[in-house]
Parts: structure tokens; sequence; C-alpha cells
């Protein structure tokens, strides 16, 4: 499938990873790195300089006043600390809530924020990949950059020089929030009888049986775990964790959890329909087993090999971004 790198902060209010596959007519896919170990490398490990410690921060929270003073000395990216929080490290690769502020150098304007988000807290999946370069604001590895090795509950500053010519450089203010769960939280509903049974082994990765029968002519969606967060509405950003198979002979053709347990990070406008109609509605923290036929999987696309197989997912909603923050 091909990927199309989701472009972010300046445009988008999150930190995300990418969108993976063709809009409309692909699954997700993730960005294929391995699940960090407790030891993992920090990929910058910035020091503090005269530029990041000349930003000034008043206040916390969407409330924050970020300043840089005009004779700041921005050349460099560094990474100052403004509080060291006392929650546990935050790793490249982990999902955690967040807020923040992106400011132009030079006009102190807010170019971007989470306030629009719930409380103006956002939930952002750090990406793994070494950057090529920091002095890019639209890459979702500044939040790494910002966020990695230190306790949740840190706030930094990121000092970004001008990406090209002519541009002014950028401050990136981040406060770690919450470390989220990677799995399901939601409460255990009760199977329906005739759907897929599905089976969690102790990291939560799901095992799918597929039930005797043919597999049903419309898009079916059961949940299996009620989850107590915000609903996903049309076109949100998601994370999630997944795994699919074909109905015909039970064989898995994709996971998240096939890539080292990774979440996944995709808009639901650039998902097959059956995909779509699994996720939107749904709270964060359920887990949905949805069975797709070929229309709303990838009856269209031809000579795919899926092109006509019926599809069963189990998904994981992990986390959500409102679609007004996406365009």
């Amino acid at each position: 499938m091909r990927k199309r790198p989701l472009i972010v902060l300046s445009t988008v209010a999150a930190a995300t990873l990418f969108l993976a596959g063709c809009s409309g007519d692909a699954a997700p896919e993730s960005s294929g790195s391995p699940s960090p170990s407790a030891d993992a490398s920090c990929l910058a490990d910035l020091p503090s300089g005269a530029g990041s410690d000349a930003v000034t921060v008043e206040g916390s929270g969407s409330a924050a006043k970020v300043t840089v003073p005009a004779d700041a000395d921005l050349a460099q990216a560094e990474r100052s600390v403004i509080v060291e929080g006392d929650g546990e490290e935050v790793l490249p690769g982990d999902l955690v809530s967040l807020r923040y502020q992106l400011v132009d150098a030079t006009t102190n304007e807010v170019l971007s924020t989470s306030e629009r988000g719930p409380d103006g807290v956002l939930s952002a999946l750090l990406p793994t990949q070494q950057p090529q370069q920091i002095v890019d604001p639209t890459q979702s590895t500044v939040f790494t950059v910002a966020a990695e090795c230190l306790p949740i509950g840190s706030s930094v500053v990121l000092t970004l020089p001008a990406a090209q010519e002519g541009a002014n450089p950028s401050v990136l203010y981040v406060e770690t929030v919450e470390q989220l769960p990677t799995i399901a939280s939601g409460s255990d509903v009760e199977p329906t009888e005739g759907a897929p049974a599905v089976e969690l082994d102790d990291e939560g990765a799901p095992t799918i049986t597929i039930p005797d029968g043919d597999a049903p002519a419309e898009t079916e969606v059961v949940t299996l775990k009620q989850g107590a967060g915000a609903v996903v509405g049309a076109g949100d950003l998601v994370t999630v964790q997944y795994r699919g198979v074909k109905w015909s002979d039970g064989s898995e053709f994709d996971s998240s959890w096939g890539r080292g347990a990774v979440p996944a990070q995709f808009q639901t406008s650039g998902v097959v329909t059956g995909f779509r109609l699994a996720l939107e509605g749904q709270k964060v923290g359920s887990q949905v087993v949805v069975t797709m036929p070929p229309k709303d999987g990838y009856g269209a696309s031809e000579g795919n090999e899926l092109q006509n197989e019926s599809l069963v997912f189990v998904v994981d909603i992990l986390a959500t971004t409102p679609i007004e923050q996406a365009q």
C-alpha cells in the first residue's frame, strides 16, 4: 500500500504519525517502527542553549503565554526544560496526551495550538524514527524531540530555526499530561451470538475465530469493550491497534500487533468503508470487531488480492482528534 505523510502541527492541531494508504480505499498501516524497549534511546537529546533559555513562559495549559525576546539567538535547535514532571519517563513510540503551542519566534504570534481539543489536551503518538531535520515544524518528530526522555508532567520549549530562507524561526512549547494505554481500556461487553469470537493474550493481542457459515452481506460492527472516552467523529484522526483476517480461511493479512504492537494513526476518511463504519460513533477505550463484505472492503480495487474477500478486523480505539483540527 502507498503511504501518504500527514502534515502536522501548523495545519493539524495534533501530534500524529503518518496517514497510511490511499484515501477511501485502504486499510490502516502503521509506520512499521518497532516498539521501544524500556532503555530506548532519545532520538535527539537536544541540549539547552542561550536561545531556548531566553524564551519565557507565563502560566500553563491553554493559558500559557510564550514570549521570545527579539534578540534571542535561534540559529540552533535547542530544548530547555521549564518544569520537570514526576511521572513515568516518555519514550519514542509512547502514546501520551499533551498540550502545545507553536509560536512564530519573530512576531510571537501563536501559529497552532491544542486549545481546541477537549480541555486543551490532545493525544500524541510519538514517532520512533530519527528526524532528518529538527528545524521543520511540519514534521511530527518535533513532538518526540520535545517530550522524549523526560517524566510525564514536564513542560519544555523547543527552538526551531527557520526551515528555509525567508521563513521565520519558531518555538514549540509542550506540556505532557498523561501516558495513555495502548490497548482498549473499556468494560467488557457480553459476546454477540454469531459474531467472530475474539480471545486476547496477556499483552492484549487478539486471536480471531471465524464462525461457521457465510459472511454477512452487510457490514456488521460488534462492541467487545465499551469505552468511556471521546466519540470518534467523521474524518477524525484516530489512534488504534488492529488485526485483520479473511473470513474465507481466517488467515491474517494486516496487523499493528505484527509490527511490534506499535499503534497506527490515520484519518477515518482515509480507510475502506467498513473500517470507517467500525470507528465513527465509537468511544475511545472501546474494542470492536467488524465484519465487512467486499463492497465495503477492497471490492472496487481491481486486482487487489483482497478484492473478493470478506474481512474481519478487531480494533482497539485508543485516541481521537476532532475533524476541525485536521483541516
